[in-house]
C-alpha cells in the first residue's frame, strides 16, 4: 500500500521558481521505486500573488496550505514591490503564512561541506568541520509586536516597534532546541541581550528553567553581540543555537559565510503538530524554504544555486515525512556533486566554469540514482 503525501508548492518571486523546480525533481527522484508518492499542488505568494490578485497571500492559497502535509516555498520579495505599504508587500504574505499556520520554530542548519571549506572568506581551519543548527523563534518579537508604526508630529518623524514575548513562546522553542540537541552533539546555546532588554531577561529565566529538565544537555547563555563575534571566530564551538526572532534572522544570515554562500542554506519552519489533513501519513507539518531570498539580479538567468532548496527538500523528507533514508541519500548526493567540482557561480572555484541551475540539479539527481 502506497503512502501519499500532499505538498503545496509556492514558488514565489525572483529565483524561487527556478530552484524549486530542481528541488522538486530531486524529491521525486529520491522516492522512485518506493511505495511513496507525492501529490503537488501549486499556489501563489509574495509579489507573484500581488500581481495576480492584489494580495501577497490569498485565502484560497492559505487553505491549500492547511490542506497539505507540507509547504515548499521558493522566495518572496523584490524591488518591484518596495513602494507598497508594509502590510501589502510580498513579505507580508510570508509573515501571514507563518502566523496562520502557527509555524513557531525555524530551523536553519549550517554545515560546511568538506569540498567548500575554501569557499568561505574565513580561514579553512576555522570553518572546516563546522556543523550547527540555528533554532529561531518565528512568531513573536519585533516582527509581530504592536504598536508598530511610523509617526509624524510637529517635532518631526519617529517610529516605534514593540518586542513582546510570553513565557509559553520561550518555553516551547527552547524545549524544541533541547530535543534537537539530543539528536546531535548535546549542546544548546541560548542567545539573548539580557544585560539590556526586559524581554531577554525573561527569555534567560525561562530558558534556564527549561534546560534544567534536560540533565543530559550542556546548556549555556550567550549575549548576542559577543555571540556574533564567536560565530565567526570559533564556529565549531556551537551545536544548537536558540534565540528570538530578530536575533535568529540576523545570526543565521551571518552564519552563511561559514558555508560559503547563502545559496547553500536550507530551512524548515515547524509547528510541532501533525497535519490537519484527514488520513495524512505525515508526522509533522512544516514549511520548507531556502534561506537565500529572491536574488532579483540573477532571476531567470539560470545562475541560482539550487542546493539550499534541495537541502530544504531533504529536511522536508526527514521532519515531516519520516523518510530518513531518502533524506540521507539526498544529502550524500549533494556532497558528492560538490566533491566532483560541479558548482554554480556563487561557489565555483577560480578558473573553473560554473554550471547552470538546471545542470547542478541534474548532477545531484544523477548521483542520487547512482
Amino acid at each position: 500500500m502506497s503512502r501519499t503525501f500532499k505538498i503545496l508548492r509556492l514558488p514565489g518571486d525572483g529565483v524561487g521558481p527556478e530552484v524549486l523546480d530542481e528541488a522538486c525533481a530531486v524529491i521525486e527522484a529520491a522516492v522512485a521505486g518506493t511505495d511513496v508518492e507525492f501529490e503537488f499542488a501549486d499556489g501563489l505568494i509574495g509579489g507573484a500573488a500581488i500581481d495576480a490578485h492584489g494580495s501577497p497571500l490569498s485565502d484560497e492559497d492559505l487553505q491549500k496550505a492547511r490542506d497539505s502535509d507540507a509547504v515548499f516555498l521558493g522566495a518572496v520579495g523584490g524591488p518591484k514591490w518596495d513602494h507598497l505599504p508594509k502590510e501589502t508587500r510580498p513579505e507580508a504574505g510570508l509573515l501571514g503564512l507563518r502566523k496562520a499556520l502557527e509555524l513557531f520554530a525555524n530551523l536553519r542548519p549550517v554545515k560546511v561541506f568538506d569540498a567548500l571549506a575554501g569557499a568561505s572568506p574565513l580561514k579553512d581551519d576555522i570553518v572546516a568541520g563546522a556543523d550547527l543548527m540555528v533554532v529561531r523563534e518565528l512568531t513573536g518579537g519585533l516582527y509581530f509586536g504592536q504598536p508598530s508604526e511610523r509617526r509624524t508630529d510637529p517635532s518631526g518623524r519617529s517610529a516605534i516597534d514593540t518586542l513582546p514575548y510570553h513565557e509559553i513562546e520561550i518555553e516551547r522553542i527552547v524545549d524544541l532546541a533541547c530535543k534537537i540537541a539530543r539528536q546531535r552533539r548535546g549542546k544548546v546555546t541560548s542567545v539573548d541581550k539580557a544585560n539590556v532588554l526586559n524581554s531577554s531577561q525573561l527569555w534567560r529565566e525561562v530558558a534556564t528553567e527549561v534546560a534544567a529538565r534536560y540533565e543530559d544537555i550542556e546548556f549555556e547563555h550567550a549575549l548576542v553581540d559577543s555571540c556574533a563575534m564567536a560565530l565567526i571566530s570559533r564556529p565549531k564551538s556551537f551545536d544548537v543555537m536558540v534565540m528570538e526572532n530578530l536575533f535568529g534572522d540576523i545570526l543565521s544570515d551571518e552564519a552563511a559565510v561559514l558555508a560559503g554562500s547563502l545559496g547553500m542554506l536550507p530551512s524548515a519552519s515547524l509547528n510541532g503538530k501533525a497535519p490537519t489533513r484527514p488520513g495524512s501519513p505525515a508526522s509533522m507539518f512544516g514549511m520548507y524554504e531556502p534561506v537565500h531570498g529572491t536574488a532579483p539580479d540573477i532571476a531567470g538567468q539560470g545562475k541560482a544555486n539550487p542546493i539550499g532548496a534541495t537541502l530544504s527538500a531533504s529536511m522536508m523528507l526527514r521532519f515531516s515525512f519520516g523518510l530518513d533514508e531518502q533524506a540521507d541519500a539526498i544529502d550524500a548526493a549533494v556532497a558528492q556533486t560538490l566533491n566532483d567540482g560541479i558548482r554554480t557561480g556563487d561557489i565555483a572555484k577560480a578558473g573553473t566554469p560554473p554550471v547552470s541551475t538546471a545542470e547542478l540539479g541534474a548532477a545531484i539527481r544523477e548521483r542520487l540514482a547512482g
